[in-house]
């Protein structure tokens, strides 16, 4: 319960962020009587279809987590991500490679999320371990696919490092000229779980693939302390110097995909890259502070406003540490300092002007998709307005029903049976 004098709960008064909440039934069975930890898990459910993870462990760890206890929901499922770990040892003892390395991807699935809500303490070391496991795990799994996936360190002109992992849709490239997708994840998600939502179904059509994280991302936030930058095109270069490298690809069919907040980060490239030949925005994202300010009660958009940083930064840390304000806001507070590296939430949501698309949308010369999503909780309206800035530029499609979360989690199949018949309709 509540204390009256606490500002979070003038924050839940003015602030509505779940479904319930807005009078809408959900369009598939809660996993949690929290609303942002059933989406975690519903995502996790979906990664189980392309190898990433199994069913029923995580309607298990489900019944196990306590609604908005962070901690709980780490220690549940990296209790998970142990044992399966040690499934993965000992089916590697046995020579089954198969039966290895889709225990492996699984176990690097579990420590990825167990690493979800972690990002409030950043002394927690529990951030630097999580991660290692699922890096080890994930390039265990990786290193026996029938054509190795590889990891790439590629240097940009910005003193960065992108970090980016290569999979070739077959090891026979001679004359041969494929498709090739650019993948990048958004706010915090990894390029690992890109493996497990894009990946596996392209390259069954023959698509090369790359997954790639810039400043801001999961590995390069770790490895090199960078949060985002607005200036994507810094990290999509690069990545597009590497694979015109490649014999196998055909440098006509060059596809720029974002999931996310990568839906304005692929966006911003586009506009920037020319040699982008088509760019999938999942969804689209056309300004950043707009989305993230309408989430803010009038009270404290009012301080924002103002320039009352200190009072501002106040209410933030007071709701992003109170057990009794809803997940998605404590979440999202916590994130956006990580990510963005800044101690600030006033200096967070500064930062978050530079990210639009206003002025330079008119740049993007490639054809674009853009989704949005029914029950669309994190950028509402923006797809549309990505849409409406490009016209008949742009293909805007909207999912529905249970395939209608954000980035369509839990529909997987869905999504790429959209993307990739827009695909042979548009680039061949």
């Amino acid at each position: 319960m509540l204390r009256p004098t606490t500002p979070a709960l003038l924050w839940i008064a003015l602030t509505s962020t779940s479904l319930a909440q807005n009078g809408t039934q959900p369009p598939t069975i809660p996993l949690s009587a929290d609303d942002t930890f059933s989406f975690d898990l519903l995502n996790s459910l979906g990664l189980a279809l392309y190898s990433g993870g199994d069913i029923a462990p995580i309607l298990g760890v489900a019944q196990t987590i306590e609604p908005g206890n962070f901690t709980s929901f780490s220690q549940s499922l990296y209790a998970l991500a142990n044992k399966t770990k040690a499934a993965a040892i000992e089916a590697e003892c046995q020579s089954d490679a198969t039966n290895a390395r889709d225990t492996w991807f699984a176990a690097a699935t579990y420590f990825r999320k167990a690493d979800a809500y972690l990002h409030g303490d950043w002394n927690d070391p529990l951030i630097e371990i999580l991660w290692n496991e699922q890096l080890y795990a994930f390039d265990k799994a990786i290193a026996s696919l029938p054509v190795a996936g590889r990891r790439v360190q590629l240097p940009s002109n910005d003193n960065f490092t992108v970090e980016a992992i290569w999979y070739a849709a077959s090891s026979d490239s001679v004359g041969c000229r494929r498709p090739t997708m650019i993948i990048g994840n958004g706010y915090e998600g990894s390029q690992e779980d890109m493996y497990h939502t894009i990946v596996v179904p392209a390259l069954a059509r023959g698509w090369n693939c790359i997954t790639y994280e810039g400043p801001g991302q999961p590995t390069v936030r770790r490895r090199q302390n960078l949060g985002f930058i607005p200036e994507w095109e810094r990290v999509v270069t690069p990545v597009v110097d590497y694979v015109l490298q490649d014999p196998s690809v055909d440098p006509s069919r060059i596809v720029l995909f974002g999931y996310s907040f990568g839906g304005f980060l692929a966006a911003r490239a586009a506009a920037f890259e020319p040699r982008i030949s088509a760019v999938l925005l999942d969804g689209g994202i056309f300004d950043t502070f707009d989305s993230f300010s309408s989430n803010l009660p009038p009270i404290a958009l009012s301080m924002f406003n103002a320039g009352n940083k200190t009072v501002f930064d106040n209410l933030l840390d007071s709701v992003s540490n109170d057990p009794d304000v809803p997940t998605t806001l404590r979440w999202g507070i916590q994130q956006g300092l990580w990510s963005f590296n800044t101690q600030s939430a006033y200096d967070f949501l500064q930062m978050t002007k530079l990210y639009t698309l206003r002025n330079i949308s008119h740049q993007i010369s490639a054809p674009v998709w853009t989704a949005d999503a029914e029950f669309e909780g994190f950028f509402v309206n923006q797809s549309m307005k990505v849409k409406e800035a490009l016209g008949g530029q742009a293909t805007y499609h909207l999912f529905s029903g249970p395939a209608g979360y954000h980035c369509q989690v839990g529909a997987a199949q869905e999504l790429n049976r959209v993307i990739f018949t827009w695909l042979k309709q548009t680039i061949g």
